[in-house]
């Protein structure tokens, strides 16, 4: 190292030794004002709580000689309300989770819908969006040779194919795909991948959680950053409240991070809460990508085991179809953070001029609450229809509604050996409950089900027949299906298709089958209990 290099480089320590020393300031004073403020806000909704209270006293005394004619403009209220819930195209179990506890309680029931029901994300949330698709949907490639030479050979994948294509979400060959059965894996070689990192670095989660996991990934990307790579991260706020720090986002802009917090989580402020950023995506450089169950916190990798041992799945993807999932990230970041008005740099062959390899299909797909479309559901009801010798599911909730729940059974009675993994150890006890209620039906009709006796299973996977399956984040209950941004890759025909086979059958061995759950075998109070919980289900 040359005298000039070296005085360069001592004036940059030093600069980073002042700088450490102003944050540690920065983040002392930084924690004080929070706490100030924290104390005003809560003196605040003290004091409005008692205005509150003391006005509504005045106003019961001053109208109750008008009780009657209030009680019955509320009750036309629910009234009105329950007609539009009835001649909605909400789904069936959704309408009568609202229209039954409406007409138990006709005075407030219509305003509780008003206030809670509304399912589509804000306003300002959707045009942000539609703008975000506006941008990237001119991007998106489709080869319009893949679904005929897929329909001479298999008519409903070519079609399952088509589906996704007409909704933006075309199939790519060139890809190799591996699949992880537990995270420990896939965050040795998300590890692995983060530290070969030259030029981007892009992160979208649900859960992020200070811990081992958590601040390994943080140093590499501080590192990185810090080398010149771009690091762009999403987190999704409601889903990593009370695991990070107030400001979190503030901390990691200032290690060069540049941070998007999704849906921010504004308490007696935000009323509807229920669009959650479900999606786990990774990619790196625009050849490599990971995505599946796993979120970014300690458990996910049994470093800690609240529920035994936590069984997670997730995927790498290296070639053509980490686009497909390049896109959606840079769709949910151009929404909230407008960046880029052109999406070519990030192409998986722009930092790889080699071809890619890979055998087989592999279609990456995400779901949105911003339309009626259920897609996520959609590809698993063609899953399960199109299977004919067999269809594993393994998944952490089974919350279904009266469609899934025929398709199941029915695959079954035609033959198909439907096996469904549920977890041994419950993370929700009443969730648990709920995922229980729907076993009776199902075994009634010829489903195995199977409950997973270590621990807890977070895995969202879905394969049949030996020649199609899905990994991702979509969990078989009502907010991955209808409310949250969920995402997943289908693939056809390639080596990952074995591999969730194979981890299926190897995981089922320390799994118990479930058989006292049968109509036949369950008592009367117990029947009722589970009646209860599925009618409202859908408000879980």
């Amino acid at each position: 190292m040359t005298e000039n290099n070296k005085s360069v480089s001592t004036e940059m320590c030093l600069e980073e030794e002042n700088k450490g020393s102003f944050a540690e300031r920065l983040k002392e004073a930084g924690s004080q004002k929070a706490a100030n403020i924290l104390t005003g806000r809560v003196l605040i909704v003290a004091i409005l709580l008692i205005v509150q209270i003391v006005w509504l006293g005045f106003l019961l005394f001053r109208l109750m000689e008008y009780s009657v004619w209030i009680t019955g403009l509320f009750a036309l209220i629910s009234l009105a309300v329950v007609a539009y819930i009835i001649n909605s195209n909400a789904n069936p179990s959704v309408k009568l989770a609202w229209v039954v506890p409406i007409i138990e309680m006709p005075v407030f029931g219509g305003l509780l819908y008003l206030a809670l029901g509304t399912k589509r994300p804000l306003r300002r949330m959707r045009l942000a969006l539609e703008k975000a698709d506006q941008l990237t949907n001119e991007y998106v490639d489709e080869d319009l040779n893949l679904i005929p030479e897929v329909r001479q050979e298999d008519p409903h994948m070519a079609g399952q194919m088509q589906y996704l294509a007409d909704r933006m979400f075309p199939a790519y060959r060139n890809t190799t795909g591996q699949y992880y059965p537990v995270g420990e894996e896939l965050y040795e070689a998300i590890l692995e991948t983060l530290q070969s990192a030259e030029h981007y670095i892009f992160l979208e989660y649900f859960i992020v959680q200070e811990g081992a996991m958590w601040n390994r990934i943080l140093e590499i990307l501080q590192e990185k950053a810090a080398a010149g790579v771009e690091v762009r991260f999403i987190y999704d706020d409601f889903g990593s409240l009370f695991k990070l720090p107030t400001g979190y986002d503030r901390k990691l802009e200032a290690m060069g991070i540049k941070t998007q917090v999704f849906n921010p989580f504004i308490p007696f402020l935000s009323v509807v809460m229920n669009n959650r950023d479900h999606r786990k995506i990774l990619v790196v450089d625009g050849h490599t990508a990971f995505t599946g169950g796993i979120n970014l916190a300690d458990e996910y990798i049994n470093v800690h085991s609240p529920f035994g041992h936590w069984k997670d799945t997730g995927v790498k993807l290296e070639g053509e179809a980490v686009w497909g999932l390049t896109l959606m990230f840079l769709n949910m970041w151009n929404a909230f953070r407008p960046t880029d008005t052109c999406l070519n740099k990030f192409r998986p062959h722009v930092w790889h001029p080699e071809s890619f390899s890979g055998d087989g299909y592999v279609i990456p797909y995400a779901d949105t609450p911003m339309d009626n479309e259920v897609l996520a559901e959609n590809v698993y009801m063609n899953l399960i229809n199109g299977a004919t010798s067999y269809v594993y599911i393994m998944t952490p909730y089974l919350i279904t509604d009266h469609e899934m729940t025929t398709a199941l059974y029915l695959a079954a009675k035609r033959g198909v050996d439907v096996r469904i993994m549920t977890p041994g150890v419950p993370d929700k006890k009443t969730v648990y409950q709920l995922t229980r209620s729907h076993y009776p039906e199902l075994l009634d009709n010829g489903v195995k089900i199977y409950e997973y006796t270590p621990g807890f299973v977070h895995a969202k996977c879905v394969v049949a027949d030996d020649k199609v399956a899905t990994v991702g984040t979509i969990n078989f209950d009502y907010r991955s299906l209808y409310l949250h941004f969920e995402c997943g890759t289908l693939h056809y025909k390639n080596a990952v298709v074995q591999q969730v086979r194979d981890d299926f059958l190897i995981t089922q061995e320390k799994c118990r089958q479930v058989t006292e759950y049968r109509t036949d075998r369950i008592s009367l109070v117990k029947a009722i209990y589970y009646a209860v919980l599925r009618l409202f289900a859908p408000l879980m």
